[in-house]
Formats: C-alpha cells, sequence, structure tokens
C-alpha cells in the first residue's frame, strides 16, 4: 500500500544529470564527478520524464525544482546554458510537476550573472543553485559577487549546494585510516555539511549582505549544522568581530532571520528537526528529498512522522510542506 500525505509537496534539492555535461568531461578529458556513482543512480540522475515522475508520485511529492549536479568542477558558459535549455525543455514538457533552478558558470562571474538573467527572463526559471565553492574558491572573494548582484537584482533565491574541495579533503580529512573513509569524510559523510555552514559565516563576514542586504540563500540539510552553533557564533560574532573591526550593518541573526532558508534535504530526522524549528522563523524551513541521492518515500515518512509528532502546528506544516516555496519561488502548486 502506497502512503500519501495530507497536503502538496513541493521539494527544492532534486538534481538531474544533462548529457551535454557528460559531453563536455569527456571532449575536455576531465574525469567525471559522476564516476563513482552507481549506474542506478546516474539513471535516475539522467532521467527527466516518466520514471522521475513515478518517484515523485511514490513519495507524494507534488512539484519539483530541479537543478544540475553536483557538479563538483567548474563548467563553462555553453555548456551551462545547453543543459539549462534541456532543464527548460522537460518544465515545458510536465506543468505543474517540474520547475527550475540554473546551472551557471561560476569560474566567470559576468557570464554567470548574464545566464541567471537569462534563465529567469526567458527560461522561467525560480532561481539558481551553485556549488558552494569554485575550484576552491569560496564566494566571499569579491570576485565572484556579480551573480549576487544578478540574483537580488532578480529577487530570486540562490540554493548553496554542498560540493567537493580536494583542498579542504587532503588538509582536514585524510588521516590514519583508508583513504575511502577519508574521502566519505570529506563529502557527504561530514564536511560536505561544515564546509557549507562555513561558507554562509564567510559571507556574513565578509559582508555580502550588507552589500546585497535583499539576498535570498538556500541552504540544505537541515541548515548544514547550523542552527545548532548559531546561537554561539552569534554571540561571538557580536561581541568579539568588532575588536577585529568587523562590524556588519545587521547582526548574524537578523541576516540568518531575513537572508537565509532551509530545507530538510537529505535528512529525515526529528532530532534535528526540533532544532531546526527553534532556530527558524516559521517561514523560514522547506521541505526537500535530495532526490535521487535520498529517497521520496523516505521523505514522506518523515513528513508523516513529523505530522503526528505535533511538534509543529498545521499552519507550519502547510509552510514547510508547500507554502514557504510557493512564496520564495513563486511557483503554485495545483
Amino acid at each position: 500500500m502506497v502512503m500519501s500525505f495530507s497536503l502538496p509537496l513541493i521539494t527544492l534539492e532534486e538534481h538531474f544529470l544533462s548529457p551535454t555535461v557528460n559531453e563536455h568531461y569527456a571532449a575536455t578529458q576531465t574525469r567525471s564527478p559522476y564516476h563513482m556513482f552507481p549506474k542506478l543512480l546516474t539513471d535516475n540522475l539522467s532521467d527527466l520524464g516518466e520514471s522521475r515522475i513515478r518517484n515523485m508520485d511514490a513519495g507524494s511529492v507534488t512539484m519539483q525544482i530541479i537543478s544540475h549536479g553536483p557538479n563538483s568542477l567548474a563548467l563553462d558558459i555553453a555548456t551551462c546554458s545547453k543543459a539549462n535549455d534541456e532543464l527548460a525543455r522537460a518544465v515545458k514538457d510536465h506543468p505543474g510537476r517540474y520547475a527550475g533552478f540554473a546551472t551557471l558558470p561560476m569560474a566567470d562571474p559576468p557570464a554567470a550573472a548574464k545566464e541567471l538573467r537569462r534563465c529567469i527572463k526567458e527560461l522561467g526559471f525560480v532561481g539558481t543553485l551553485i556549488d558552494d565553492n569554485c575550484q576552491g574558491r569560496f564566494y566571499d572573494d569579491e570576485f565572484f559577487w556579480p551573480v549576487f548582484e544578478a540574483a537580488q537584482e532578480l529577487d530570486v533565491a540562490i540554493y548553496l549546494h554542498p560540493s567537493y574541495n580536494q583542498g579542504a579533503k587532503k588538509v582536514l580529512f585524510e588521516g590514519n585510516y583508508p583513504d575511502a573513509i577519508a574521502e566519505n569524510l570529506a563529502l557527504h559523510g561530514f564536511g560536505w555539511h561544515s564546509e557549507c555552514a562555513l561558507h554562509v559565516l564567510r559571507l556574513f563576514a565578509a559582508k555580502v549582505f550588507d552589500h546585497y542586504p535583499r539576498l535570498k540563500i538556500i541552504i540544505g540539510h537541515m541548515g548544514e549544522m547550523l542552527p545548532f552553533q548559531l546561537d554561539r557564533v552569534v554571540r561571538i560574532s557580536s561581541t568579539q568581530w568588532p575588536k577585529f573591526g568587523v562590524k556588519p550593518e545587521r547582526q548574524l541573526r537578523q541576516v540568518w532571520d531575513e537572508n537565509i532558508w532551509v530545507t530538510t534535504s537529505g535528512m529525515f530526522a526529528l532530532a534535528p528537526m526540533a532544532c531546526l524549528v527553534r532556530q527558524c522563523k516559521p517561514d523560514r524551513i522547506l521541505y526537500s528529498v535530495d532526490y535521487p541521492f535520498a529517497d521520496t518515500k523516505w521523505g514522506l515518512d518523515f513528513m508523516n512522522e513529523l505530522e503526528k509528532s505535533g511538534m509543529v502546528s498545521q499552519e507550519m506544516l502547510e509552510k514547510i510542506a508547500y507554502k514557504n516555496a510557493e512564496k520564495l519561488l513563486g511557483v503554485k502548486v495545483r
């Protein structure tokens, strides 16, 4: 018996793999970041048709906001544009079921900003998902800020997605154990999430949110560890950072409340959700699955468990399930 959910569900961290990107890796003789994935996973990533729809239906997902990735390696503008066009065709072919996040050539920020404008204005996309580093560089570097400027101008969200960082792996995760363990710790086992959390703090410390006060940043995995650490970092940044000359116009708590949204992607447990609910305003939490790296049925089980737990009100449950996504992204479930 297939379970369902009492409300529509919109998911935001849901991925696909473009054949154009595979062709780019082959043409440039670059080792694809997908080489380690099992065939079933790459098949699910590559599918933008009926198999994906069946998976959505099995998890009671009404709409997926689909993005390319993870990319891990910087893509050129031509490859990004073709991948975005492929996604746009799939969105058009599945009205009401898909919407698109743009993939951008972050190594070339002016081109990335231009492509973001094209994707929003011409393709009807609702934002962008970008890796949380570009060839090891982080976006507190002003080199990347044209993308933030474009996102604020367009009033669309940037989903900051964890990504591989070879430099971090060598320094932080290699140790007295097999390299496969170091690899796991550097990726989804821990490092992806801690690094993405640190990246948000880097943006804050570099005063990105002062320069772009209406910037909208989405992070996944129930906040990439930040909710648990937030009060400590708020206290430290507000009392110690000014002594070093870092005095943002708004403190971290205000930026968290006004510029940051958090999804549940890949996290299906009530304990971290309890922390998230305490740390976020009700309109800042959004449901996500992280398909196909996570199963839509896991997400469905979690949402049913959350509903039964009494942890959130019915009004807040509706916001998490779909209303916050509708408001943030300008989409509408039917």
